[in-house]
């Protein structure tokens, strides 16, 4: 008789954990999963494109109906998990409903987080984190809305591109002196900035909000230097907080997020974490390869096989605002390290690689991406570069095509 597994969270480390685990014991246990979104699992990184018009809100939906079926897995979607009960090990949904588990895997991602400043809860404040978001943020966009986005990081940056492309009046506010500044350097986040202005995003950096202004509905922005920005709306995206609450009201160990080990077990018996929510050797990654990362070392556990989890080399890889950007490992450098840079402003390309100890510890590329994948590879593997290092600002492709090059005898 298969073991009863319940995985709360439908997003993408679940979808993944599920995929893994099916690859590996299908059959061996029935699992169910439980999500409070009114919608299978999608994936979370294109819901800007959404918002601009790029592509379709069912064209993001990681599986379909069929293919959870097909492995057994039954899925309970618009109903969220309220209450967990360890002792009769059994989950407790929204509509009453109780879900009985062997073995437990919380995958309950983060929540936005809301600026605590006066004004924050008038009506036209919103966060962009899910699909319900979208629908919200659309109805803005056909209005011709005037819209301040808080936050200069990954989510400001989607939300202020997909909102200026679907019609909106965006001006976006960061309170740092760069974007994207845990994956970017000055140069290249001042690249960036260049690109999405020229989309049509008014970009105010060292802005700190104040206020939010308005009697019943937002009219305002207030900065702490004085600075007012008429808006009809504001949508918060300035970072993200682990969902350990229901770990936390259960009894589970909870820090910022919920504490794992390198199997992704908590401290409960039968109880594990994976992504956003999970927090593994202090560090809670806000990033979709890490989560996937997890997935796998846990479906080999689950499976019986050995496997340990040793912790992520932060990477992002994604196209911000329709600019490519990718960032790994090292992209900063210091004394100990020496760089190799390409920058071509008018094309819109910029290129870093920081080099230590003859291996390659970290990169950064905006507006050609092609040898990502490949660079990450190299940062992983940890292995001398020197046979290389002349050709490889050029890529993977030309150092192929030189190696197959006659030389000169």
């Amino acid at each position: 008789m298969s073991e009863p597994l319940v995985v709360i969270g439908n997003g993408m480390a679940a979808a993944r954990f599920v995929e893994e685990l099916a690859k590996r014991a299908l059959g061996r246990y029935a699992v169910a999963v439980i999500g409070d979104e009114p919608r299978l699992a999608y994936n979370r990184v294109l819901l800007s494109s959404v918002l601009a018009g790029e592509t379709t809100s069912h064209d993001i939906e990681l599986r379909s109906a069929a293919w959870w079926r097909d492995r057994g897995v039954t899925v309970t979607y618009g109903c969220a998990a309220t209450g967990i009960d360890l002792a009769e090990r059994s989950v407790k949904l929204a509509n009453g409903a109780t879900v009985g588990f062997s073995k437990l895997v919380l995958a309950t991602g983060s929540n936005a987080l809301r600026l605590n400043v006066p004004g924050a809860d008038l009506s036209g404040v919103h966060t962009f984190r899910d699909s319900r978001d979208v629908a919200q943020l659309l109805d803005l966009a056909a209005g011709k809305k005037r819209v301040v986005v808080v936050g200069g990081g990954l989510l400001g940056l989607e939300a202020a591109y997909g909102l200026a492309k679907a019609g909106a009046h965006v001006t976006l506010l960061h309170l740092m002196d760069r974007l994207m500044e845990r994956q970017l350097d000055a140069t290249a986040a001042a690249l960036l900035k260049r690109l999405v202005e020229e989309k049509g995003v008014d970009i105010v950096l060292g802005a700190n909000t104040k206020a939010i202004l308005g009697i019943s509905k937002v009219e305002q922005v207030e900065l702490i230097d004085g600075r007012i920005i008429d808006c009809d709306a504001v949508i918060f995206a300035a970072g993200i907080r682990p969902n350990a609450t229901l770990a936390k009201d259960a009894g589970i160990d909870v820090n910022r997020g919920v504490l794992v080990d390198d199997q992704l077990k908590t401290a409960t018996d039968g109880v594990y974490a994976l992504g956003e929510c999970a927090e593994h050797r202090g560090t809670c990654y806000g990033l979709v390869e890490p989560a996937y990362e997890q997935a796998r070392v846990l479906a080999d556990h689950l499976a019986g096989k050995l496997s340990q989890y040793d912790g992520s080399i932060l990477s992002t890889n994604l196209k911000v605002s329709g600019v490519s950007v990718f960032s790994a490992g090292d992209f900063l450098g210091g004394e100990s390290t020496e760089s190799i840079v390409f920058n071509d402003q008018k094309f819109g390309i910029y290129k870093k690689l920081v080099i230590a100890n003859g291996k390659l510890v970290g990169a950064v590329l905006v507006g050609d991406t092609r040898d990502a994948l490949w660079y990450l590879e190299l940062i992983r593997a940890g292995g001398s570069i020197a046979a290389m290092r002349s050709g490889l600002m050029f890529g993977r492709d030309f150092l192929s095509a030189d190696a197959e090059q006659p030389k000169a005898a």
